[in-house]
Protein backbone atom coordinates (compact mmCIF):
# COMPACT_ATOMS: atom_id res chain seq x y z
CA UNK A 1 0.00 0.00 0.00
CA UNK A 2 1.45 3.58 -1.02
CA UNK A 3 1.12 6.37 1.64
CA UNK A 4 1.37 9.96 -0.36
CA UNK A 5 3.13 12.77 2.23
CA UNK A 6 2.42 16.25 1.14
CA UNK A 7 5.30 18.79 1.58
CA UNK A 8 5.15 21.64 3.27
CA UNK A 9 5.81 24.63 1.26
CA UNK A 10 5.92 28.61 1.95
CA UNK A 11 7.58 29.97 4.43
CA UNK A 12 9.26 28.26 7.31
CA UNK A 13 8.44 28.80 11.21
CA UNK A 14 10.21 27.39 14.18
CA UNK A 15 7.69 25.52 14.80
CA UNK A 16 7.14 21.49 14.07
CA UNK A 17 4.50 19.79 12.69
CA UNK A 18 3.47 16.55 12.72
CA UNK A 19 1.71 14.22 9.54
CA UNK A 20 -1.09 12.41 9.98
CA UNK A 21 -3.46 10.54 8.08
CA UNK A 22 -6.35 11.61 6.57
CA UNK A 23 -9.64 10.29 7.49
CA UNK A 24 -10.79 10.48 4.13
CA UNK A 25 -9.10 7.98 2.48
CA UNK A 26 -10.64 5.21 4.91
CA UNK A 27 -13.66 6.23 3.64
CA UNK A 28 -13.19 6.12 -0.66
CA UNK A 29 -10.79 3.89 -0.69
CA UNK A 30 -7.89 5.41 -1.99
CA UNK A 31 -4.27 5.72 -1.03
CA UNK A 32 -3.89 7.28 1.90
CA UNK A 33 -3.20 11.35 2.23
CA UNK A 34 -1.60 12.78 5.11
CA UNK A 35 -2.50 16.12 6.60
CA UNK A 36 -0.71 18.25 8.05
CA UNK A 37 -1.45 19.57 11.89
CA UNK A 38 0.27 21.48 14.86
CA UNK A 39 1.99 19.44 17.22
CA UNK A 40 0.42 18.47 20.27
CA UNK A 41 3.22 18.93 22.50
CA UNK A 42 2.95 21.90 24.91
CA UNK A 43 7.07 22.60 24.14
CA UNK A 44 8.10 26.13 24.28
CA UNK A 45 8.98 27.82 20.87
CA UNK A 46 12.21 26.91 19.74
CA UNK A 47 12.51 23.53 22.52
CA UNK A 48 13.89 21.11 20.45
CA UNK A 49 13.18 17.56 21.42
CA UNK A 50 15.76 14.88 21.97
CA UNK A 51 17.28 12.87 18.30
CA UNK A 52 16.65 10.06 17.65
CA UNK A 53 19.36 7.11 19.40
CA UNK A 54 20.94 7.53 16.06
CA UNK A 55 21.40 11.08 16.02
CA UNK A 56 25.35 12.45 16.81
CA UNK A 57 26.28 11.63 20.37
CA UNK A 58 29.83 12.06 21.78
CA UNK A 59 31.82 8.95 22.74
CA UNK A 60 31.12 9.64 26.53
CA UNK A 61 27.34 9.07 25.89
CA UNK A 62 27.99 6.19 23.86
CA UNK A 63 29.80 4.45 26.84
CA UNK A 64 27.30 5.75 29.48
CA UNK A 65 24.49 4.35 26.93
CA UNK A 66 26.22 1.00 26.57
CA UNK A 67 27.13 1.03 30.36
CA UNK A 68 23.44 1.43 31.21
CA UNK A 69 22.00 -1.11 28.57
CA UNK A 70 24.78 -3.85 29.71
CA UNK A 71 23.30 -3.22 33.35
CA UNK A 72 19.57 -3.24 32.25
CA UNK A 73 20.09 -6.36 30.57
CA UNK A 74 22.36 -7.95 33.45
CA UNK A 75 19.46 -7.09 36.07
CA UNK A 76 17.00 -8.59 33.78
CA UNK A 77 19.09 -11.50 33.36
CA UNK A 78 19.10 -12.15 37.14
CA UNK A 79 15.84 -11.81 37.54
CA UNK A 80 14.95 -14.36 34.75
CA UNK A 81 17.65 -16.90 36.14
CA UNK A 82 15.67 -15.90 39.60
CA UNK A 83 12.64 -17.05 38.25
CA UNK A 84 13.93 -19.90 36.30
CA UNK A 85 15.76 -21.34 39.53
CA UNK A 86 12.16 -20.91 41.74
CA UNK A 87 10.22 -22.73 38.68
CA UNK A 88 12.72 -25.83 38.52
CA UNK A 89 12.98 -25.97 42.49
CA UNK A 90 8.95 -25.94 42.56
CA UNK A 91 9.31 -28.91 39.48
CA UNK A 92 11.70 -30.87 41.74
CA UNK A 93 9.02 -30.24 45.21
CA UNK A 94 6.74 -31.71 42.70
CA UNK A 95 8.26 -34.87 40.92
CA UNK A 96 9.57 -35.55 45.09
CA UNK A 97 6.01 -35.87 45.92
CA UNK A 98 4.92 -37.90 42.77
CA UNK A 99 7.50 -40.16 43.86
CA UNK A 100 6.64 -40.46 47.36
CA UNK A 101 2.89 -41.28 46.65
CA UNK A 102 4.14 -43.55 44.09
CA UNK A 103 6.25 -45.53 46.88
CA UNK A 104 3.16 -45.59 48.83
CA UNK A 105 1.13 -47.00 46.02
CA UNK A 106 4.10 -49.40 45.26
CA UNK A 107 4.03 -50.88 48.55
CA UNK A 108 -0.13 -51.50 48.86
CA UNK A 109 0.25 -53.18 45.65
CA UNK A 110 3.07 -55.46 46.70
CA UNK A 111 1.51 -56.20 49.71
CA UNK A 112 -1.70 -56.91 48.06
CA UNK A 113 0.21 -59.23 45.35
CA UNK A 114 1.27 -61.42 48.75
CA UNK A 115 -2.20 -61.64 50.27
CA UNK A 116 -3.49 -62.75 47.00
CA UNK A 117 -0.34 -65.27 47.07
CA UNK A 118 -1.06 -66.55 50.19
CA UNK A 119 -4.42 -67.02 49.49
CA UNK A 120 -4.37 -68.50 46.08
CA UNK A 121 -1.40 -70.76 46.90
CA UNK A 122 -2.54 -74.72 47.53
CA UNK A 123 -1.49 -75.45 51.48
CA UNK A 124 0.46 -78.32 52.11
CA UNK A 125 -1.05 -80.01 54.96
Amino acid sequence: MQKAIMAVTGDETDEETELAPSHMAAATGDIPTYQIRAPTTGLPQGVVMAASPGGLHSPQQLAEEATRKRELRLMKNREAAKECRRRKKEYVKCLESRVAVLEVQNKKLIEELETLKDFCSPKAD
